[in-house]
């Protein structure tokens, strides 16, 4: 697990206000998730929060999506709840965040990492819509993958040369005016 709130908080992380901190209460739950249900629940669960926010534009801080979210990826809408008052959660995630920091010196988002967690590390792919299908998919996974694998390999960045097409970016678009 990764949070940027955790990331981006400058102090003693005692200071960090868990309750109202962006992304922490999803992010509590899918570490419950994890623990109570398994990768495939939460890979399940993952997936109805990027759908979520991404197609449909919803503020993942709001609860009632957290518990859609569950809902929708076959869980009990009361892990949001059982995540939240477990401070454990809290500190799990902040134990893998700093882990995966230490091990990857992960900065950002989307971090991945290779092999069951065990491999290479990368920020990225960054892409600006959803594949064209899972053949496509698949081959950008191929060339992404082989290149984390190529340890010359550091960096590769360019401007956005498509405008992303996504519920959530006409949102904040909208919002700026």
């Amino acid at each position: 697990m990764f949070s940027l709130a955790i990331q981006n908080h400058h102090g003693d992380m005692a200071d960090l206000d868990v309750e109202s901190a962006r992304g922490v209460a999803a992010l509590r739950t899918c570490v419950l998730v994890r623990d109570t249900d398994g990768n495939e629940a939460l890979g399940r669960f993952y997936h109805a929060l990027g759908a979520a926010r991404h197609h449909a534009g919803l503020d993942l801080d709001d609860h009632q999506v957290i518990r859609d979210a569950l809902s929708a990826a076959g869980l009990p809408s009361d892990r949001l709840t059982d995540a939240l008052t477990d401070r454990g959660t809290f500190d799990r995630l902040l134990a893998d965040h700093e882990a995966l920091v230490e091990r990857t010196a992960a900065f950002g988002v989307p971090a991945i990492v290779l092999d069951g967690g065990d491999g290479p590390a990368i920020f990225g792919p960054v892409i600006s819509n959803p594949t064209a299908g899972p053949d496509e998919a698949r081959a950008l996974w191929q060339h992404v993958s082989w290149l984390v694998r190529y340890d010359n390999f550091s960096e590769l960045k360019r401007d956005r040369l498509v405008e992303p097409d996504l519920e959530s970016t006409r949102q904040r678009k909208a919002a700026k005016g």
